[in-house]
């Protein structure tokens, strides 16, 4: 007997969207941690500022693809606040 395999929408498949945010994020910090060690490469003389820009280009990775990720989980970044401006006279010295 054949089984009846249950086809789930795209939208609720979290397998595909593990194995994808997974793919993406190890392409990213292997490519951003090269980039960062060929940059240090050609600018920075000591080792630990070479180490630095690896160190940087992975970060850049890792946000860049939590970003992503996150778009992917049909969630957002979180997103810093922006402060409120109001309009307000500014204060006048004391009037005679």
């Amino acid at each position: 007997m054949a089984e009846k395999k249950e086809i789930v929408p795209p939208k609720y498949d979290l397998d595909a969207k593990w194995d994808a945010c997974l793919d993406l994020t190890v392409r990213r910090v292997v490519y951003s941690s090269l980039a960062g060690a060929f940059g240090g490469l050609l600018l920075f003389r000591s080792p630990v500022t070479r180490w630095a820009s690896v160190a940087f280009g992975a970060g850049v990775g890792i946000g860049s693809a939590y970003t992503d990720c996150s778009r992917l989980f049909d969630g957002s970044p979180a997103k810093l606040a922006t402060p409120e401006i109001t309009e307000t006279p500014a204060h006048q010295g004391a009037q005679d």
